[in-house]
């Protein structure tokens, strides 16, 4: 594509370097013979974009206005425009995103960060959080991210300096109560303890080695603002709390540890926020966040300090009324609070974008009615981290289109992801039916992740071969892998997303279904089948999966850090034994060797007793009945 020439003049001292960075990515050139661009900084203006003729003109007030409307004039230049006037008020103060790099092993390189603030600047995002539970080194905690990869304070405040060409913010996001499963794992914390994964509150040596987590997780940071976690602490003082004080109630509990963290945070300037459903639980008798009859007496949230930024994390609703109201209960708090949505990444190989699209519409037309003027995007991690990054990369975009307008136009947006990435709206879309296959209604609202327990689970004793019965799943993902693999060929650089998701589509077009043929044919004796499926089935199976292996860890290598990788190494490991396991067996059975299969002569029963397909993300879950994890 021609680079189109820019001769860019005015406000422009503190743009420069971003502007460079961006001049090497996006197709246009700085150069004093080209478009004449009047740049004018104009603090708490609309973006303004005009053109016409050999002249144009950007009017900004934030410093990441001008990145989006510059991203705005240049795609207009290559659509052949001649002429623009484009007005967009930014509907939100604060709009970003928060990448979990800590459930899910997976913690992106400093070059993928970068990566991506840059795609966010031309986007319009303006926040960035790294999610780290233990991803980021303490100097005084030598097992604290033990053999799991992190950041170093240096890479942090690369990435920092970074994303401020662009006006972005990055903000350190921790946690200080629970979620420290991963910390809590080794015996030199076992004094800090309240179980597994929760901090002993009321302990002098708990807030002195918070103040470490602290110290370490701020310091390379610009901002003075700090996200310290506190949410879903399941059995808060049930646990050592129990055992040396007495039962008390969650949210007395809540307030004498929050209280101590705040005077930590305080001493040392910062500015807290927390995700807020720990004040909510308390004050439902379902330990629900989200129960709308549940009612926070005021003499109880009176007792949450003022100075303290609550976080409404939600990703479940689809109706705006939902989120309206539980906008309005944390306003009741005394809190103005930052909205978190969700783009749903976590449950699979791939994004389920239906339910993506309705929770996000709904909840950020909500949060512009009631005047919220800081949101920002969750992607999680959990499990295994199967979905690549580069992958969510519309729900920023949709996020970001949220940011600048009252209602999202379609088109609009196609235009602008294409353009901001260089990927294709309709490809990216595609990517929702691993997932949402024959048997799962429109959008995917109930979450079926079927492509990871397909993938994960057992050749002979697959515990969902009752639940897909009857469905056409093998021949659904053959349809898929051939259009992911045209996918492949005009996606620039993510081309490789979509090869590893072709790859994924077609182990699955032999392996959905594999369960089903090994035991109808088994049931019936016909060995003619089982020879089949033993000497050519399986061993073209095994083929493929040993190629998605092999594209799958190039990809991870090309986006995350080392170590993290081993948990999906030994995964494919497992399933390529199993798979070759389960040749031998029906060879020796076939060889006269065995009288018949224990493995084949078990009932298929529908997964806890639900028919059809479900939701079931943990792969202890997916693979075995037999244990194998220790479960306390």
């Amino acid at each position: 594509m021609e680079k189109k020439r820019l001769h860019l003049f005015g406000d422009l001292d503190e743009c420069m370097e971003g502007i460079r960075l961006l001049e090497g990515q996006y197709p246009f050139l700085l150069d004093a013979g080209g478009l004449d661009v009047e740049v004018t900084r104009k603090p708490g203006a609309s973006i303004h974009i005009a053109m016409r003729g050999n002249k144009a003109a950007i009017r900004y007030g934030e410093k990441i206005h001008f990145f989006r409307a510059l991203g705005l004039l240049v795609e207009a230049l290559t659509a052949g425009r001649d002429e623009m006037d484009i007005v967009e008020e930014p509907q939100f103060r604060t709009n970003g995103v928060m990448f979990d790099v800590s459930q899910g092993n997976a913690v992106m390189t400093v070059d993928t960060v970068k990566h991506i603030l840059m795609r966010m600047a031309v986007m319009g995002l303006n926040m960035l959080m790294l999610y780290t539970e233990d991803s980021y080194v303490v100097p005084e905690e030598p097992y604290f991210g033990y053999m799991r990869s992190k950041y170093t304070g240096d890479e942090l405040r690369e990435c920092d300096r970074y994303a401020a060409l662009f006006g972005i913010e990055m903000i350190p996001c921790i946690q200080t109560l629970a979620h420290l499963t991963d910390v809590l794992r080794w015996p030199v914390y076992a004094h800090l303890r309240e179980d597994e994964s929760t901090l002993l509150v009321g302990e002098d040596k708990v807030y002195e080695f918070i103040e470490r987590l602290i110290k370490a997780a701020a310091a390379p940071f610009a901002t003075k603002r700090i996200h310290i976690g506190m949410d879903e602490a399941w059995r808060l003082g049930l646990g050592a709390y129990l055992q040396r004080h007495g039962l008390h109630s969650k949210f007395d509990i809540m307030i004498e540890h929050l209280n101590r963290v705040m005077a930590i945070v305080e001493r040392l300037g910062l500015q807290p926020m927390i995700w807020s459903d720990m004040f909510f639980r308390a004050a439902s008798r379902r330990g629900d966040y989200y129960d709308m009859d549940a009612r926070i007496p005021p003499e109880i949230a009176g007792k949450i300090p003022q100075r303290l930024q609550l976080v409404y994390w939600d990703y479940y609703h689809f109706e705006t009324d939902v989120y309206r109201e539980f906008i309005r209960r944390h306003q009741a708090l005394g809190s103005d609070p930052i909205f978190a949505g969700g783009i749903w990444n976590w449950l699979s190989f791939a994004v389920n974008w239906g339910k993506t699209f309705r929770t996000t519409n709904s909840a950020l037309t909500a949060c512009k009615e009631e005047g919220i003027q800081e949101v920002f995007a969750t992607l999680w991690g959990d499990n295994g981290t199967e979905c690549n990054v580069y992958s969510t990369l519309l729900g920023l975009q949709l996020f970001a289109e949220h940011g600048y307008a009252k209602e999202i136009d379609e088109e609009r947006l196609k235009h602008r992801f294409q353009f901001c990435t260089g990927a294709l709206y309709d490809d990216a879309l595609q990517i929702r039916y691993l997932d949402e296959t024959p048997g799962v209604p429109a959008d995917n609202l109930g979450n079926c992740n079927t492509s990871k327990y397909l993938m994960w689970q057992d050749p002979l004793a697959g515990l969902f071969d009752a639940n897909i019965e009857g469905l056409p799943l093998g021949e659904h993902y053959q349809s898929l892998a051939e259009k992911l693999r045209l996918a492949e060929q005009r996606n620039g650089s993510y081309n490789c997303v979509f090869a590893y998701l072709a790859a994924v589509s077609e182990v699955l077009a032999l392996k959905a279904e594999i369960g089903l043929s090994i035991t109808r044919a088994y049931r019936a004796d016909n060995r003619g089948d089982l020879q089949n499926i033993a000497g050519k089935v399986l061993p073209d199976l095994i083929r493929r999966v040993e190629k998605l292996h092999a594209i799958h860890r190039e990809l991870w290598f090309a986006t995350y850090k080392a170590l993290g990788w081993e948990v999906i190494d030994m995964r494919y490991g497992a399933l390529l034994a199993r798979l070759r396991t389960a040749g031998q067996r029906l060879a020796d059975y076939l060889a006269g060797s065995f009288a018949n299969l224990e493995e084949l002569d078990e009932p298929r029963r529908n997964y806890n007793g639900r028919t059809g397909l479900v939701y079931v993300n943990h792969y202890n879950d997916i693979v075995s009945a037999s244990r194998i994890a220790a479960r306390g």
